[in-house]
């Protein structure tokens, strides 16, 4: 018998189940303990297969893939340290709800705790953090083929949302002709090997019932919240809202347009506060919201009913409002619960909106982080995508910008890090093929500098944009100590970003005006490939410029 052998076909039988569950993306890191399933993807023709050296990013590019097909995505890595990397990805798809397969190759049991090269205890690793997990044993023919397949079968027909940790030991040898070893154990599952289904189909349907109420709550004075959607949803949401006659409270990760733009300016005005308690009704829709004084209203607001609807399931509000929590996807909710048209309520609050944008585009006209954020809906690529970072950019854009209804928009608002921003947006560019704008700062670049690799193979024009304020000046709106806030909080590194974008072979540009910006972008969409645009701007004039709207509109 040959191990070898048996450990390929092992390992073939758990990606062709992987199949049956609609993974065509399969995300492959550097390693010899994973040999089989490596092997075994690539001989697979239903993957498509991508490669990277780094072991977090590539889990974050699995996460951008996810995000943009909507469907499970898997990802092989060796034993050890290389496991421990992907922590990061796999608690972002478990708080955003993109299905990740992680499959990690482990040493066999008597290879653990005894000093064994890169042997570490691997099962339970990710702690609560997966959805399911599963310990395989070490490939054996005492073990049935159905059993392996029925095991991931019910694993995957089970799995909501979140990552499915999958550990597979295998014995060495891992190199060698493949043999007729273990033909006659893949072959009893007989016509499976033929078909496209699951050999085990598990039914879970979670969505909650109709309300039947609604009727009578659809007559009252409400509130929309728009959190994460998808595109398509962020159009209709915009439109039930607006038949409706209801306020529209838009995050950037909507897509709904945001009807009211500058939330997160005009909620600090005690005049919109003061109206939208008149509210009977919250409907939100969609999780992950972004703006401080969207997140301070959300959690002081006090209507008689809050419905939170969401495909995720938990509670997923911070406040721990009375009411219902919905577990739907949106826009088979908004069928299920239509709008009727009526007249809108709310007075002062679309003209707070209003004033809060002519002040912004007022005080938008020099070259700077805030200003960019502004008038970011012009740079935006035809018919492609947004994907933008953490900390203080995505906070300037949902406070200062309003992007076009049903654009895709994307980021890693679960967990909110830093960590993998490139290499996610690197997945939503592989999975839609469209052209792709990103946004991060200095800090989040060199977080995951190692993902300029990945932006060599995009297929369709890619800019990435790094705002470099020289440090992680989103320290600047909190209350950090002032003695000790560049040290220890803001830690500028003083780096440019050229050498790194000549090292990976990627298109480079400073520009140092709205002229030059304006023509970086226009040649950049033309032309194929990654283009590094670096935006060097005063350290904290975005954080006062938010800082000092925010008084301006206060006081309207």
């Amino acid at each position: 018998m040959s191990v070898s052998s048996f450990n390929r076909r092992w390992a073939a039988v758990i990606l062709e189940a992987l199949t049956r569950h609609g993974v065509r993306h399969v995300c492959i890191a550097p390693g010899s303990r994973s040999t089989p399933l490596t092997l075994a993807a690539a001989e697979n023709r239903a993957f498509i297969h991508h490669t990277h050296f780094d072991e977090r990013g590539l889990g974050h590019l699995a996460l951008g893939l996810a995000k943009v097909s909507q469907a499970p995505v898997a990802v092989i890595v060796t034993s050890g340290t290389a496991v421990a990397n992907l922590y990061p990805a796999l608690i972002e798809a478990g708080l955003t709800g993109e299905k990740l397969i992680l499959l990690t190759a482990d040493r066999p049991p008597e290879l653990i705790d005894c000093g064994a090269n890169q042997a570490i205890r691997q099962p339970g690793i990710f702690a609560s953090h997966p959805s399911q997990s599963i310990a395989l044993p070490r490939p054996t023919q005492d073990i049935p083929a159905s059993w392996l397949v029925s095991t991931i079968d019910h694993a995957l027909g089970s799995l909501h949302s979140g990552a499915l940790h999958i550990n597979c030991p295998f014995a060495e040898p891992l190199y060698g002709e493949l043999d007729d070893t273990g033909v006659e154990w893949q072959q009893t599952l007989g016509n499976w090997w033929r078909s496209d289904k699951p050999w085990l189909r598990a039914q879970t349907h979670l969505d909650s019932a109709k309300q039947r109420d609604w009727f009578f709550w659809r007559q009252k004075r409400g509130v929309v919240l728009a959190g994460r959607m998808t595109a398509a949803e962020g159009k209709l949401v915009a439109e039930w809202a607006q038949t409706l006659g209801w306020p529209l409270i838009g995050d950037v990760l909507s897509q709904t347009g945001q009807p009211l733009p500058c939330a997160d300016l005009w909620l600090s005005n005690a005049k919109a506060v003061t109206e939208l308690s008149q509210a009977q009704i919250v409907v939100q829709l969609g999780s992950s919201l972004t703006g401080k004084r969207v997140l301070q209203w959300q959690t002081t607001c006090e209507p008689e009913e809050y419905w939170l609807v969401d495909p995720l399931e938990g509670r997923l509000d911070p406040a721990h409002h009375r009411g219902r929590r919905l577990v739907s996807n949106i826009d088979d909710w908004l069928d299920a619960h239509p709008a009727e048209k009526r007249q809108p309520w709310a007075m002062d609050i679309p003209t707070l909106s209003r004033q809060a944008w002519e002040l912004t585009s007022q005080q938008c006209e020099s070259f700077g982080e805030a200003e960019l954020a502004h008038r970011i809906r012009q740079y935006l690529p035809e018919q492609g995508q947004l994907f933008v970072g953490n900390s203080l950019v995505v906070r300037l854009i949902d406070a200062l910008a309003k992007l076009p209804s049903g654009y895709p928009v994307y980021s890693n608002r679960g967990a909110s890090g830093i960590d993998g921003l490139i290499s996610t947006a690197a997945g939503v560019q592989r999975a839609s093929a469209k052209s792709t704008l990103a946004i991060v700062g200095d800090l989040s670049a060199l977080y995951d500098l190692n993902a300029l690799a990945l932006l060599r193979q995009v297929s369709a024009p890619f800019v990435l944009i790094v705002v470099n304020n020289n440090g992680g000046q989103i320290f600047s709106l909190l209350p950090t100590p002032q003695s000790e806030r560049e040290r220890f909080y803001l830690m500028p590194q003083n780096v440019q970003f050229e050498h790194a974008a000549a090292m990976f072979s990627l298109k480079y540009r400073r520009p140092q005006s709205w002229a030059e910006l304006d023509e970086a972008m226009s040649r950049a969409w033309k032309q194929p490939g990654a283009t590094l645009i670096e935006l060097v701007v005063n350290d904290s004039d975005g954080a006062q410029k938010l800082q000092n709207l925010l008084a301006q509109v206060s006081h309207l």
